[in-house]
Formats: structure tokens, sequence, C-alpha cells
């Protein structure tokens, strides 16, 4: 059997212009209103499965009883599990003017996860799962084709710090380079980093700053923090030409509300499966900012698909910043260079003293690779799987 993915009202209206057979259609969030005179002359669904989406009551009964299988969106959730698209910032935080954080989809959604009901009920874990997947899908599109950087940090470093404009400074100068600079989506040193790629004018971005230290950190008004970051957005971008900024946040860290500056954001659900795309994805190498105990969890992920590579491919570097920060504050660096002796992981790891010489050490490297290796790109998937 052979399907095939319609993700989209113009490609389900070519097939159907063009007669083509619908048998075996995966049809997904589509508003079948549009089309729903064309789809009730037609009286074979045989294989076709419609996933979520909009249609009235008497296409949904004519689907079913002429052989396709439907599965419909659930109004009672605050979220689409069938989404064919990435987030915009603007959909998570929609209400926000009106209601305040609280009212919005991503609040809502965090509140349901935490709801005992939903955490054990075997249907309430199918929609997480399947929107997982859907944004999982929808994020390899989105990358595909582009060189991906990421940038790694904690989410404390406050608005109006000198960590939190040397991260921003750091996104604009990776997303000059034609970087798409990803992120784990949330507050501090993600959403500066974020910030500053999404910025293309960089002298917009000084007076960002200055307006977002304004409002220093989301604790303990979310509100305020993300509608002066709406603000500061609408100043910074226009959202046209290649996307720049890219966020990938989780549910799991709910109480760490999404930055506003990510062109798209992946939103999930599973952490676990969230760190290990955020990795995947990042072709083009990943910059570690001082951070914590999170950070210090994704620098050893990273490190574990490192540690097993067997040097068939250029490996991505993973550049710590920050000397003092990772030799004394939080001593990881003797730890990976122990992982890293006599393995090709060794020449895959650098830790140098700031931004500037992190983004040098990122370009000195895919330079290299570009000239030995086909063009990096989204579908490329340089990390290696750990056994």
């Amino acid at each position: 059997m052979s399907t095939s993915e319609v993700e989209s009202l113009a490609k389900l209206r070519r097939l159907l212009a063009d007669g083509s057979s619908v048998q075996d259609l995966r049809l997904q969030d589509l508003d079948l209103t549009e089309v729903e005179s064309q789809l009730m002359a037609i009286d074979d669904f045989t294989g076709v499965v419609v996933l979520g989406g909009r249609m009235s009551d008497r296409l949904h009964r004519h689907l079913r009883l002429h052989g396709a299988l439907v599965f419909p969106a659930d109004p009672g959730v605050p979220f689409d599990a069938w989404r064919t698209h990435l987030y915009r910032p603007r959909e998570l935080y929609a209400g926000l003017r009106d209601g305040g954080y609280v009212a919005t989809p991503d609040a809502r959604t965090y509140q349901w996860s935490l709801d005992p009901d939903s955490e054990q009920d075997v249907y309430s874990s199918l929609l997480r799962a399947i929107h997982d997947d859907s944004v999982r899908d929808a994020l390899a599109e989105f990358v595909r084709g582009r060189r991906v950087v990421g940038v790694m940090g904690g989410h404390a470093v406050a608005r109006g710090s000198a960590d939190y404009a040397e991260a921003a400074h750091l996104g604009h100068s990776l997303a000059s380079t034609g970087a798409l600079v990803a992120t784990g989506g949330g507050p501090g040193a993600m959403e500066a980093a974020n910030l500053g790629a999404l910025c293309v004018d960089p002298d917009l971005l000084e007076p960002a700053l200055a307006q977002l230290a304004t409002v220093p950190s989301f604790r303990p008004d979310i509100t305020a923090w993300a509608t002066v970051a709406f603000e500061v957005r609408d100043r910074v971008t226009s959202d046209t030409g290649a996307p720049r900024s890219l966020g990938i946040p989780t549910w799991f860290y709910g109480h760490e509300p999404p930055n506003a500056f990510g062109n798209r954001t992946a939103k999930y659900f599973s952490n676990a499966l969230r760190e290990d795309v955020l990795l995947k994805v990042c072709n083009g190498g990943i910059i570690v900012l001082p951070g914590a105990a999170g950070t210090v969890q994704e620098i050893f992920q990273v490190a574990t698909a490192l540690y097993y590579a067997d040097g068939a491919v250029p490996l991505p570097p993973l550049v710590l910043v920050g000397r003092e920060h990772w030799q004394r504050n939080v001593p990881v660096w003797d730890a990976l260079q122990a992982l890293a002796a006599d393995r090709v992981m060794a020449g895959a790891i650098h830790l140098v003293d700031d931004v500037d010489s992190a983004c040098r050490t990122i370009g000195r490297i895919g330079d290299t690779q570009r000239s030995i290796d086909q063009p990096s790109g989204g579908d490329q998937d340089r990390w290696p799987t750990t056994p």
C-alpha cells in the first residue's frame, strides 16, 4: 500500500481537480469544509485516514460510511494534536493582551498537562504523543536544507545583564552568517540568543535590550514579561526573509514560559524527545553559554553522541564559553576531556573565553566541513546514533 500525506488544501484541491484517486491518502489538519462538495461526490475512501482538521457532521458521516478512518480534533483540549506546522509565538500567546498569560493557549496547555486525570489517562497520553510527533515532523520540514547552530544557556540570566547582552550579540552574529539559531526556546540566555538572531539590523539591538531590561524576569509577572517582549519584537523584525531564529521549548518546564523571539517555536510535551530533537537539528554545531543543571544535562547528552562517533563524517563542534565557569564553577570540562581521550570526540570539543571566539570556532570548522563535504542542511544528520 502506498500512502501520501496531504497537509495543505492546495495539494488536496489539485488532486481533486485532476481526478486522482483519493484512496490511501492521509488528510492532516485540513479545513475540509472548503472542499466539502467535491468530497461528498466521492463514494470510495478506501484507506483514507483523516487526522484532525475541520468538517461538518454531514461530511464526517459520509467519509466514515464510504471507508475512511476519521480521527477528529478534540475541542475539549487546548491544543491541536494533529497540527502540521510549527507554532508562531503569537499563537502560543493569543489572548495575552485581554486576559493575561493565564488565558493564553500556552498557559492553558500547561495546566492541562498538570491535571492528574490527563496525566494518567491513556487517551490524553495518546494526544500528547500525536502532538509531539506532528511537531517533530513539522520541525524536520522547517530545518531541511538549513545550517542550524544551537545556543544553550541558563534560564536565569536576567534581561539587562552583561550575560544577556552577550548572548544576544552571539545570536545576531551567528544569524548574520546565514545560520538558523536554535535554542531551548525559554527565558534567559535562550531568549537573548533568539532575540539577537531575529534582529536583522544591529542598530536596533541595543534599544531592544534597553527596553527589555524594564522587565528583567518572567518572575513574578509573566504577562508583563511577555508583553514587553512582543513590543520589542514588532520593532526589530518584519518576519520577512529567511528564518533566523528557532525555539524548541517544552511544557515539561512549563513554569518557564516560551520566549517571543523565534521565527517559529517547536514546543513539545516530552522533554526527552525535545532534548533529542534539539541536538539532532543542530548540524552546524552547538555553543554552550554558562548555565547550571539543565545546561550540564544538555552538554553530556551531546557528549554521549560524540563519544560513540566513529569518525565516518566530520562532527559538529561543541563549544563551551567561559573557562572560569566550566573549569571551576561547574567543572565539566575536565570530564569532557577525559571522555574524549584517544577518541575522535577530542577534535569536536572546544573551550573558549568569549562569544566572539565561539563564533570564530563555529565558523572556521563549518567552512572546513563544507569544503570537504556536501553543503550542510537540516536533512543531513551529522550527529552519530548512540548504541
